[in-house]
C-alpha cells in the first residue's frame, strides 16, 4: 500500500480547525480512520468521495467517513475556504452511549449524499454554530477544554436533527453507475474472496477495462482499495471484540497473518495485539 493513501493521525477526541488556500497543491486520493466534516465557506472547488464527484457551492457540508477514498479539486489562482473538523468514532460513540447515536449523520449521507447544502434561515444555523466551536477550539482560558467539548456535542446534535427534519437538500453529483456497482459489491463483501474475475462478473465488465477505470475514478487499485477496508474491519473489530486475533485476521479477508500484521502497523503504526491491548 503506497505511504500516501492514509493520510493523518487523531491523538485527541476531536480537531477543529479553519484553512483558506489560494493555490493549493493537487492532494492525492488518500483515506483517514477518522470521520471528517466539512464547512465550505467559498471559492471554487469540488470533491471527489469514493468515486462520485461533487461541485461544492457555500454552505455546502460535506461528510467523509472512517475509511472513505476522498480528495478535493481545486482551480489554480481560486480560494479554497472551509471549516474542518476531525472527529475519532470512538470518541463519537462515547458522547452519545445509551443517548442518541451522534454518528448517525455519517450513515445518512452514506444512504443519501455525502454533501448537503445548508440554505439559510432554517431553525439550526449550522453554520454559526460551527464557526463558534472552531473559534472556541483556539482559545484559552477557564475550562475552555471543557466548554469546547460541550460545543461540539451541540453542533453534533443540531446537525443530526437538521438532517432528521429534513432541512438539508442534497447536492448535486457525478459518478460512474458501474464503478458504484463495484464499490458496494466490495462493501458488502469484504469478508469474502474478492477476485478480479469475481469483480468484473458483478459489473458485467471487462477485468482490464474495470482496472484502469476503478483506479481513475478512486485513484486506487482494486487491491489497495480491499486491503485498506479489511484494514479498518479488523481494526474495529480487535476494539470491539475478543476474537482471536489469529482467527479475525482470517475473518477480515486476508489469508496470510504476517502480512496482515505488517500491513496494519503500517497503516495505524502500531501492532494488532498492542491496539487491541491499548482498547480494552
Amino acid at each position: 500500500m503506497n505511504e500516501y493513501n492514509k493520510k493523518g493521525y487523531l491523538l485527541q477526541g476531536f480537531r477543529v480547525f479553519r484553512l483558506k488556500d489560494a493555490a493549493l497543491q493537487e492532494i492525492p486520493f488518500h483515506y483517514h480512520d477518522f470521520h471528517k466534516i466539512i464547512l465550505f465557506l467559498g471559492g471554487e472547488a469540488s470533491y471527489i468521495i469514493e468515486g462520485r464527484t461533487y461541485p461544492l457551492k457555500p454552505r455546502d457540508i460535506l461528510f467523509v467517513s472512517a475509511g472513505e477514498i476522498h480528495r478535493p479539486v481545486t482551480v489554480p489562482g481560486k480560494s479554497y475556504e472551509r471549516i474542518v473538523i476531525y472527529v475519532s468514532p470512538d470518541f463519537l460513540a462515547k458522547c452519545g452511549q445509551g443517548k442518541c447515536d451522534l454518528a448517525q449523520c455519517f450513515h445518512a449521507a452514506r444512504e443519501a449524499s455525502s454533501v448537503m447544502h445548508a440554505p439559510p434561515g432554517k431553525s439550526h444555523d449550522l453554520l454559526f454554530h460551527m464557526d463558534k466551536l472552531e473559534t472556541v477550539a483556539h482559545q484559552q482560558g477557564y475550562g475552555n477544554e471543557l466548554y469546547t467539548e460541550l460545543l461540539f456535542m451541540e453542533f453534533m446534535i443540531l446537525l443530526n436533527r437538521a438532517i432528521l427534519d429534513n432541512e438539508l437538500e442534497l447536492s448535486s453529483v457525478s459518478c460512474d453507475r458501474k464503478i458504484q456497482q463495484i464499490l458496494a459489491y466490495i462493501n458488502s463483501h469484504l469478508t469474502d474472496d474478492l477476485s478480479i474475475d469475481t469483480l468484473a462478473e458483478t459489473a458485467y465488465l471487462s477485468k482490464f477495462y474495470m482496472m484502469r477505470k476503478f483506479k481513475a475514478d478512486t485513484g486506487f487499485s482494486i487491491h489497495q482499495y480491499i486491503n485498506s477496508k479489511r484494514l479498518l474491519l479488523a481494526k474495529s473489530l480487535l476494539a470491539t471484540t475478543d476474537i482471536p486475533i489469529t482467527e479475525l485476521c482470517y475473518q477480515c479477508g486476508f489469508t496470510d497473518y504476517s502480512a496482515f500484521s505488517r500491513e496494519f502497523k503500517k497503516s495505524f503504526r502500531t501492532t494488532p495485539t498492542a491496539f487491541r491491548n491499548s482498547s480494552t
